[in-house]
This record gives C-alpha cells, sequence and structure tokens, in this order.
C-alpha cells in the first residue's frame, strides 16, 4: 500500500442504516480513510455526522454539488479520491454523473440507477470518463461465494443446466412506518419496481456472477400483498440464461418470519453447489459418484482466498461489504480504470425493467435488453 485511499460519502447522515455499513467496511482493513461528506439535505444533520466522524466542518457540504466543486477545488493530495453513494435509488443518478464528470471515481450503492434510461446514460458518462465505477454487490464479497464461482468456472460441476436463486425476507409483510419502508416502497424515489428491484436483483447478480451467464429472458409474475402499497412486495420469474441454463428466482418481503435468506444452488451435469447467506461460511458440493462435501471458510483445501481469521471464526455481512470496498480501494490504486460494474447495474436495471413487463403482460416471455 503506497497510501490510503480518500473517500467522500453522499447520504448516510445520522438516522440512515446502510451509511454506517459502508463506513465500518470501508475502514476495516486500514486502507480507506473518509474526508467528506454531503450527509443529508438537513444541514444541522449533515455537520452532526460530520462532528461525529471527527471530519472537518469545511469538508461537511450543504450538497453533492457544492462537495464535488469543493473537492476538485483542493490540492490533488488532499482531495477526495472517490464518492459512495448511500442515498435512495432515485439520487444515484445524478450524484454519479456529477461526481464521474467532475474526475471523481464512484462505487454506488445498487441499483445503478432508478430506471434502465438511466443506467444506459450513465454507462456512456463512465465509458468517457476513464473513471473507475463499481456497485456494491455485497454478497459477491463472501470468499465461499468466488470459491462457488471458481469451482463453475473450472468444470466441477460440468456444464451448467440449472440455477434456483432466492431471496426472502418478512418485514414488509404488514404496512411498515419508518424511514428505510417510506423510500423503498415510492415509486418515485425507488423506481418501477419494489421487492424484486431492492432485493431480487441480488439474486439475479448472484446467480450470473456464479455461473458466469447472463440472463437473457423472464417470465414473471409480481404481487402486492399489503393492501395501498404501490409497488410490488413479493415476485418469481422463471428465466433463460446464455448456453441453456434454465432456472427460477423467487424474492419476498412478505414471507412472516424471514430474516435476510439470500440463497444460490446450481446445478450442472456432474455436480452441484448449494450457499445461503445466513451461513456464509458453507458451500455445500454434490457429485453424481461421491458423497457430498461440505466445504468451510477459510481452510486450506479451498483455492479462493479473501479471509481474514482462520477456520472457525465465522466472517460475515460486513467482511464481506469490507472486501468489496479493498478490492475498490486496489482498483484506484493501480490507476487502472475498471468500468465494468456499470455493465453490471444496466444488465440489473434491464431485468427489472423486462420483469414489470412480463408481469404485465400475464407472465409472457419478455427478453432482457441490456
Amino acid at each position: 500500500m503506497t497510501r490510503k485511499i480518500r473517500m467522500g460519502m453522499v447520504g448516510g447522515g445520522q438516522g440512515a442504516f446502510i451509511g454506517e455499513v459502508h463506513r465500518l467496511a470501508a475502514r476495516l482493513d486500514g486502507q480507506i480513510d473518509l474526508v467528506c461528506g454531503a450527509f443529508s439535505r438537513d444541514a444541522d444533520n449533515c455537520k452532526a455526522t460530520g462532528a461525529a466522524l471527527g471530519l472537518d466542518p469545511t469538508r461537511c457540504y450543504a450538497d453533492y454539488n457544492a462537495m464535488m466543486a469543493g473537492e476538485a477545488a483542493l490540492p490533488k493530495d488532499m482531495r477526495m479520491d472517490f464518492v459512495a453513494i448511500v442515498t435512495p435509488n432515485h439520487v444515484h443518478f445524478p450524484v454519479a454523473k456529477a461526481a464521474l464528470e467532475a474526475g471523481f471515481h464512484v462505487l454506488s450503492d445498487k441499483p445503478a440507477t432508478l430506471n434502465l434510461k438511466e443506467a444506459q446514460t450513465l454507462r456512456k458518462i463512465v465509458k468517457a470518463s476513464g473513471k473507475s465505477y463499481g456497485l456494491t454487490h455485497t454478497y459477491l464479497g463472501y470468499p465461499l461465494v468466488n470459491e462457488a464461482r471458481h469451482i463453475v468456472e473450472s468444470g466441477g460441476i460440468g456444464k451448467v443446466r440449472k440455477v434456483y436463486a432466492e431471496y426472502i425476507q418478512g418485514w414488509l409483510a404488514t404496512e411498515v412506518d419508518n424511514k428505510q419502508a417510506d423510500w423503498r416502497t415510492d415509486p418515485a424515489r425507488s423506481g418501477g419496481s419494489g421487492c424484486m428491484g431492492d432485493i431480487g436483483t441480488h439474486a439475479h447478480n448472484l446467480a450470473e456472477f456464479v455461473t458466469g451467464k447472463r440472463m437473457t429472458h423472464v417470465a414473471a409474475d409480481l404481487s402486492i400483498f399489503v393492501d395501498g402499497r404501490r409497488l410490488d412486495d413479493d415476485g418469481s420469474c422463471l428465466f433463460r440464461m446464455e448456453d441453456g441454463v434454465k432456472g427460477t428466482l423467487s424474492a419476498s418481503q412478505v414471507c412472516v418470519g424471514n430474516e435476510n435468506s439470500l440463497s444460490i444452488r446450481v446445478y450442472g451435469e456432474t455436480g452441484g453447489l448449494e450457499w445461503h447467506q445466513e451461513e456464509p461460511n458453507t458451500l455445500i458440493r454434490t457429485y453424481l459418484d461421491k458423497p457430498t462435501e461440505v466445504l468451510r471458510a477459510a481452510n486450506g483445501y479451498l483455492t479462493q482466498g479473501g479471509y481474514r481469521t482462520p477456520p472457525g471464526h465465522p466472517e460475515g455481512y460486513i467482511e464481506a461489504f469490507a472486501n468489496v470496498y479493498l478490492d475498490f480501494a486496489d482498483t484506484i490504486r493501480s490507476g487502472a480504470a475498471a468500468s465494468t460494474g456499470i455493465d453490471g447495474g444496466v444488465r440489473g436495471m434491464a431485468f427489472v425493467e423486462a420483469l414489470l413487463k412480463s408481469s404485465n403482460k400475464n407472465s409472457k416471455w419478455v427478453e432482457i435488453k441490456a
């Protein structure tokens, strides 16, 4: 490490959930420093957040435009290197656009934008900027998810045939009155989809990452179970992927008693893999002609790294999130413009748009046009 990478943040003021998660993850490995922020539209909240974090008051900005201008005016060895965007969805595009055009790298919470049109526009801006753009698809930071991908890539389960991806929660099973529920169920701030846009995109991203295949078509059925809600709180789809792979994807936020149950099962000609986010240190591997294996995190027989502790010392969500930040810091430090994150962001928004079209057409097959 030649120097620490300097981070700014838009969003994440006091009372917000995900901003503090980002900050914990960013500082876990001691390679990133938070140096500035536009934490809230509320001036008092922004100042209080900056003070609690020990930041220079002059670098706690009234809004993101002031932050881009103020940081760009600082000497190169002082200004932020990248901005973390931790706002509701409708703000992702304008902040990313402003940051890239001001010469800063961007690491954004998912989804990339409010809709597909914005995502396609942002892709052009990213490519033109020469800057790195990443999305915090946190679950890709789990080392055993990368182990699963490696097994598939190396032919360890043969040609992939079938995928089951699922993300089940229960926190919106009734009308919920809090800040998180408020914006996630508002089309103006969340986008055209609620549950599928919020957590279904994680299942989509995980399926593409582990298999190395892109999803091409969906036949979807989205539902609203809570009266008065304007966006889907439950959905399922059949999907097709490249090379004849087929699967199913389900996401729900109304399954009472479920917490954060993201899981994936992948089956090939000669074997299978199974991983659950709520038990992230275990990967189950099956064979045609051998007993089932239970692979455990951080053991020497694994091929992929990314562990911070020895076997039997569980690593979880914050550590996975930290791996995403660590990879992004390494990308910036290397000087390589890694804009591949935006391609995944566009595919995620195209997936959501295809789901909505299919569901509105009585679950007819719709192509994902990314």
